[in-house]
């Protein structure tokens, strides 16, 4: 009973051992769906090419993408099953031949041929065609992925001849088919491709819905039934490598070709059998288009296929030179006349520089004179023969304008050719010939000759008399405007303490006569305090009636109205507050419309409104950044009626509270502020019948507008 135990237990274990001494073939398969999915989908396969070739035990490799080229080359692996992109590759670099193609299987579907889906979420009305991805982001399973990335690629180029390297915000890799999937879906990426009959399993297995997505450039074939964006190609090979024998590799063709479609192993790796090697010339089509390896080089040309195909344009070049030789010679020639050519555009360079209306001199490196034009001998009294040849500084410059001796070691124009820098002087002062004064700005740069040598340096001056004179006036008119903002304010205190105080005066002139009526009806010695009281009373409704006097003395008469153009207004005011912007580090934006209409208006008190305007939105920008200091004015027309003016900042804006009460006395939000200046600018504003307000609009920084009706119309815009 014993020897029989024994003899069953032997029996049992002779197939075991004999498996192990099977001979083990890997079998690399490319995991675009991750490394658990193809070993799932897989395993079955090798199982049955087990069973089905004695002394031979299968097994399956996941491969990544990056991964295929170095097993291959190392012959680590003895069949290869991945896409017809990769399949390409292998075959020109190592020598791998196909010995089978798949019959891809979804659900009932079986197809020997795929494609790739480009698609977005269907609730992105934005992108509708290839043409919409250009700066959107875009995410493929890997550079390498036929259908997950190179076949949408050759559509996207040749549908809409977009880059998806240069033309995308983004181009993403995600290795696997799901993850662009749900990549779309959450919205992380803007479109996707994956290989077809990818988001049909998904939404088999319950991971997506297909209604949740919109496929691009789609196409429809009434024998291919998936979601389609691309041509098809051929399905995946299964090929040997160049090791691999030969005996071997023909009884694995048979076993798979022999493969029932509805085997156990072919429905775990959803495929319906093995199909004989289809042809992958469109899979070289493909990448030759892109490119692509092995086609990277494609079109490159040697020395002697340049010579062999362009041996014409050779000869031109070289009667080209010919001809070259030939215009050497005549060139040569023509310098003689080049030379005369020269005296004449040394005459028309005098013609120029004498039609310039500014004081034109050049200086040597000794400091003397070497040319002068018209306009300088206009300008200063001296003729050229007097200065040619002299001292500049000595002749020009020689004093300060407040009568030291300008030393010549400091003047621009002798430092200009010492250190060879371009110099602009905007205030200065040069001596006529008649030993008057006057004042200038000149610019000094340096005269280079032959090599860049510096020879001295040419000056261009312009007298500046009416522009000083323009800047006095203007200096006069800012204290006008000072006087009117005095007045103003005067009015506006003045007008309040009358207020507050006329009622208790008037009180105190009531009490006072009563006392008065009081004491008189009692005996004779309260004479005298009746007299008194009757002083008081005086005295009182005098004093109410000096605060009445006061109050009518501060209310001015309207002034006189002239026709005035709201631009030059606002140029006056800038240039008036330009000084203090540069200081603030406010730069000053001009957006003046050349075609409003004038205004009826009093010069002076516009100028108060603009220029208090821009002075409060310099003040609140002094605690922003200095790159962060911008005020923009702005004037245009509010239909054919009025004209708006503009004044906004890139300040910190205004509370709603202060926004609603910024025009009432006394209001600011400056700390040494009176609170006055918007109030009066409004003032002034309507009585020119005119409004002025902040705008509402959100938005960083403070928004003033005010309208004023134009010349012959008069507007209320309140």
């Amino acid at each position: 009973m014993p020897v029989r135990r024994s003899l069953l237990l032997l029996m049992l274990l002779i197939p075991g051992l004999c498996r192990a001494e099977d001979q083990l073939v890997r079998i690399g398969v490319l995991s675009h769906r991750g490394t658990e999915a193809t070993l799932r989908m897989w395993s079955p396969t090798a199982d049955y090419l087990s069973e089905s070739i004695s002394g031979y035990r299968f097994e399956i490799a996941p491969l990544k993408f990056n991964e295929v080229d170095p097993l291959v080359r190392f012959g680590q692996v003895d069949f290869l099953l991945v896409n017809p992109g990769i399949y390409v590759n292998m075959e020109v670099r190592y020598r791998v031949s196909r010995i089978a193609t798949l019959n891809n299987l979804v659900g009932d579907v079986s197809n020997n041929v795929f494609g790739g889906v480009i698609f977005t979420r269907r609730d992105r009305d934005d992108i509708r065609e290839l043409a919409d991805l250009k700066g959107r982001r875009f995410m493929a399973v890997d550079e390498t992925s036929l259908g997950g990335f190179q076949m949408a690629w050759r559509e996207i180029k040749e549908k809409a001849g977009l880059d998806p390297y240069r033309d995308f915000s983004s181009l993403e890799f995600a290795e696997v088919h799901d993850r662009v999937v749900m990549a779309v879906r959450e919205g992380r990426t803007d479109v996707g491709t994956v290989r077809t009959d990818i988001l049909e399993r998904m939404a088999a297995a319950g991971k997506i819905h297909l209604d949740e997505f919109k496929v691009l450039n789609r196409r429809h074939d009434r024998d291919f039934l998936f979601l389609l964006s691309t041509r098809l190609y051929p399905e995946w090979p299964f090929s040997k490598l160049q090791h691999t024998p030969n005996e071997l590799a023909q009884r694995v063709a048979v076993a798979l070709l022999n493969m029932p479609k509805n085997h156990p192993a072919g429905r775990a790796g959803n495929y319906a059998g093995w199909t004989v090697p289809l042809d992958y010339q469109p899979v070289h089509d493909l990448f030759r288009e892109l490119k692509l390896p092995p086609y990277q080089d494609l079109g490159r040309f040697t020395l002697a296929d340049a010579v062999r195909k362009y041996w014409y344009w050779l000869l031109g070049g070289l009667l080209f030179l010919l001809v070259m030789v030939f215009m050497t010679t005549w060139v040569f020639r023509l310098n003689r006349e080049l030379a005369r050519s020269k005296l004449r555009l040394e005459q028309q360079h005098d013609l120029i520089l004498d039609s310039v209306a500014d004081g034109i001199y050049g200086v040597d490196l000794e400091g003397n004179s070497t040319f002068v034009n018209r306009a300088m001998e206009e300008i200063t009294g001296w003729k050229a023969g007097e200065l040619i040849g002299r001292s500049q500084h000595e002749l020009l410059h020689h004093t300060h304008s407040d009568g030291k001796p300008f030393p010549p070691e400091e003047c621009p124009v002798y430092l200009t050719f010492r250190d060879d820098k371009p110099r602009f002087v905007s205030d200065d002062m040069f001596w006529k010939k008649d030993g008057t004064s006057f004042p200038v700005e000149y610019s000094c740069n340096p005269i280079r000759g032959e090599g860049g040598k510096t020879l001295g340096s040419v000056v261009v001056f312009r007298d500046i008399s009416e522009r000083k004179q323009a800047e006095e006036v203007a200096r006069q008119h800012q204290m006008d405007l000072a006087h009117v903002a005095r007045l103003s304010t005067m009015g506006e205190m003045a007008s309040g303490i009358a207020h507050e105080l006329n009622q208790p005066l008037t009180a105190i002139a009531t009490n006072a006569h009563a006392c008065v009526r009081m004491l008189e009806g009692g005996r004779g010695q309260h004479e005298r305090c009746a007299d008194v009281m009757e002083r008081i009373g005086a005295q009182a409704e005098r004093a109410g009636e000096i605060i009445r006097q006061l109050r009518q003395f501060v209310r001015k008469e309207p002034p006189e109205r002239t026709r005035v153009n709201l631009n030059e207004l606002i140029e006056e005011v800038l240039l008036l507050i330009q000084p203090e912007a540069r200081r603030a580090g406010v730069r000053i934006d001009k957006d003046l419309d050349p075609a409003i209409r004038p205004v009826v208006a009093q010069h002076i008190q516009i100028d108060q409104v603009i220029l208090n305007l821009v002075r409060n939105a310099i003040e609140a920008m002094l605690d922003m950044a200095s790159g962060e200091r911008r005020l923009t004015i702005q004037t245009r027309m509010g239909g054919q009626h009025a004209v708006i003016v503009t004044v906004s900042d890139t300040g910190p804006g205004l509370s709603e509270a202060i926004r609603e009460q910024v025009f009432d006395p006394f209001i600011t939000t400056k700390p040494e502020g009176m609170g006055l200046g918007l109030s009066i600018s409004k003032g002034i504003i309507e009585s020119h019948k005119g409004n002025l307000y902040v705008d509402a609009s959100p938005g960083k920084g403070a928004v003033f507008r005010f309208t004023l009706p134009v010349e012959g119309e008069e507007r209320n815009d309140g």
